[in-house]
């Protein structure tokens, strides 16, 4: 419902609207994302202009992976970059 709500806040274009689920949120005052999960992905908002978001699929075999902490994250994928972030190319 929030991602519905606040315009700051956007679907990485992997996921959907029905399934795309924020699970850290900033405790700034934009409420944005910071890590999210679909049926298949993690999403970690990076706050670039190159690449919104980065992604990386849930049945990974990164060592020490933790889905809170992008870091620990291996062969991540890029998402699409701010100014083209929502349009369809």
């Amino acid at each position: 419902m929030m991602l519905m709500m606040d315009r700051s806040n956007f679907i990485p274009e992997p996921s959907s609207i029905f399934f795309f689920e924020p699970y850290v949120i900033s405790d700034g005052s934009s409420n944005a994302w910071l890590y999210g999960k679909d049926q298949t992905y993690y999403y970690h908002f990076t706050y670039r202009a190159d690449a919104r978001y980065v992604y990386i699929a849930q049945n990974n075999t990164c060592q020490g992976f933790d889905r809170t902490d992008v870091r620990t994250w291996c062969s991540v994928r890029t998402g699409a970059p701010r100014a083209a972030a929502g349009k369809k190319i």
